[in-house]
């Protein structure tokens, strides 16, 4: 479908139903505006992370940048004050955009709810449209749904209360294929942003909160920069006061790590705060140093909060959030409750109390769980334990984390047939159920996205690169990886049955996998490798 009517906007797939009120002529128009003040800087941007790569790739190590020492070092400047609805986060539920997912995210209990439009949520063009009339529904309070399976009827509690909504949009390397401006397609990022903007900020604020986001994947100051361009331009667009936008950055890229004041800073007046993207964060740290045999890191399972890495990037996040008064907030547990066993479910249930315990003593305002059955058990560690609406008045002066301390990869733990293997399992499922159109999967017990099939994936490059011995002897080659592939695709077809398993996509995942995991090519994210896929709209890559 030709927009004709918006000179130089064309939409290129059908839009029905409730989604004509989503992408109207005045929604267009405003995206279009944006896509053309800031996409030649997103595009700059993108370029510059490549070029950073090319230093990383050279041994170049990153590290506090010399040019920006005077806003970390004036104690003077701070965040933004908390936002009507964003004083107390001690719990926040996150998950995709469908519609029994928000209703019952928004019931759940927890104080917000970051409805994802990222990595949990495979970008199709329903998913996305849909997910944006899901939004504005409840914001007007009218959202309800019945399962068409069993007649189940699910809406808003009736006593009100109701989580407060956050939106992640994607990120800047994302685009939307299905929508071009002037021939190019729209940035996935203003795309998101722009409709929810567009059709929610001023009720948000009637309802008594706000327009409030997630930022994802940011690698620099810069990247928080455009935003928060983005943000004024859109608030003066629309005659909305500058800083009613609010935008937590999750802090889930290596680079980004040693810019947490800047990214603070140039979002003043738009800050709530840094959040430990923890998966992202390992990932990063895999894909950024993927050519340097320092940086290998054992089974994905021994990779835990409180090594020697990660528990530098906490410190560092909750000191220098709660120095420039904005939230610190803590990261996703991957557990889920286990039904049908009551002791796996016990080890499970203990693990994420071990986990928001070990966030609340920290110094975190709050934490991230993934399935409502959770919040009840988040709630309960942060009650006992957080008696104020947050604890911003905790400074962690004590802390001092150096540039070494955030890239001391003394990790202790090892790489195992079996932990190959699960990574094998993890990455092949999530593929597999991402070009279904589902972008967050139920796996071995855990609520695995994009972040930790990212891990997945990139571990296994890595391990194949470097020719890595693991604890059996045996030396990690492509071949290996590809044998080891094979049995598991085979174990699941046996499973399935060949007629069941000829109605999936496990083919064309174990295709993609395969190209990612021999050590040479390697797709910056495997979200923009397996797009193509679930458009239609693009040449398909070359597998």
């Amino acid at each position: 479908m030709s927009s004709n009517s918006i000179p130089g906007v064309t939409v290129l797939a059908p839009v029905t139903g409730p989604q004509e009120q989503i992408l109207s002529r005045e929604a267009l128009e405003f995206l279009a505006k944006l896509h053309r003040a800031f996409n030649h800087t997103r595009k700059t941007l993108l370029q510059r992370r490549i070029l950073r790569q090319q230093e990383l790739d050279r041994g170049v190590l990153p590290d506090f940048l010399p040019e920006t020492a005077h806003i970390r070092e004036n104690d003077a400047w701070r965040g933004a004050s908390p936002a009507p609805g964003m004083i107390d986060r001690r719990v926040e539920i996150t998950g995709p955009v469908d519609r029994k997912m928000v209703i019952n995210a928004l019931n759940s209990g927890a104080y917000t709810y970051m409805a994802d439009f990222e990595d949990s949520n495979a970008p199709t063009w329903e998913n996305n449209l849909d997910g944006q009339v899901n939004l504005r529904d409840a914001n007007l309070r009218t959202i309800s749904y019945t399962n068409p399976g069993n007649g189940k009827k699910y809406s808003l509690r009736a006593d009100g209360k109701l989580a407060t909504l956050i939106v992640r949009p994607r990120g800047w390397h994302l685009d939307e294929a299905h929508v071009l401006v002037d021939g190019v397609p729209i940035s996935g990022s203003i795309f998101d942003f722009g409709l929810y903007f567009f059709h929610n900020a001023r009720r948000t604020v009637e309802i008594g909160i706000g327009p409030y986001f997630y930022l994802p994947k940011l690698e620099s100051h810069l990247e928080a920069r455009l935003w928060n361009d983005v943000f004024n331009v859109s608030q003066d667009l629309l005659n909305i006061p500058r800083g009613t936008i609010r935008a937590t950055v999750l802090i889930e890229t290596i680079l980004a790590a040693f810019e947490m004041d800047e990214i603070i800073y140039e979002l003043r007046q738009h800050s709530s705060g840094l959040n430990c993207g923890r998966w992202d964060y390992i990932f990063s740290v895999i894909k950024k140093f993927r050519q340097s045999s320092n940086f290998i890191l054992p089974n994905r399972a021994d990779v835990s909060m409180t090594v020697p890495f990660m528990d530098a990037y906490v410190k560092l996040l909750i000191k220098t959030c709660h120095r420039r008064g904005v939230h610190a907030m803590g990261g996703m547990a991957a557990q889920i409750p286990i039904k049908n066993d009551q002791n796996a479910n016990k080890v499970a249930l203990d693990k994420v109390r071990a986990d928001k315990l070990r966030e609340v003593k920290a110094g975190h305002d709050g934490t991230w769980v993934a399935h409502p059955d959770l919040v009840k058990v988040a709630l309960e560690v942060f009650n006992e334990n957080l008696k104020t609406p947050n604890q911003i008045y905790v400074r962690r002066e004590d802390v001092n984390v150096s540039a070494l301390d955030l890239l001391n990869m003394n990790v202790p733990g090892s790489i195992t047939e079996t932990g190959i293997r699960n990574n094998i399992s993890v990455g092949l499922t999530y593929i597999e159920s991402w070009l279904r159109g589902l972008g967050c999967v139920p796996i071995h017990n855990l609520m695995e996205d994009a972040a930790t099939a990212e891990i997945s994936r990139s571990q296994l490059w890595q391990w194949a690169k470097h020719r890595t011995r693991i604890a059996d002897g045996k030396t990690v080659t492509p071949e290996y990886l590809i044998k080891l592939l094979d049995e598991e695709v085979s174990k699941i077809e046996k499973q399935q049955g060949a007629q069941r398993f000829g109605q999936t996509k496990y083919t064309l995942a174990k295709r993609y996998l395969a190209s990612q995991i021999t050590g040479k090519e390697y797709a910056e994210f495997i979200t923009t490798l397996l797009y193509p896929e679930i458009t239609g709209v693009h040449q398909k890559a070359k597998i």
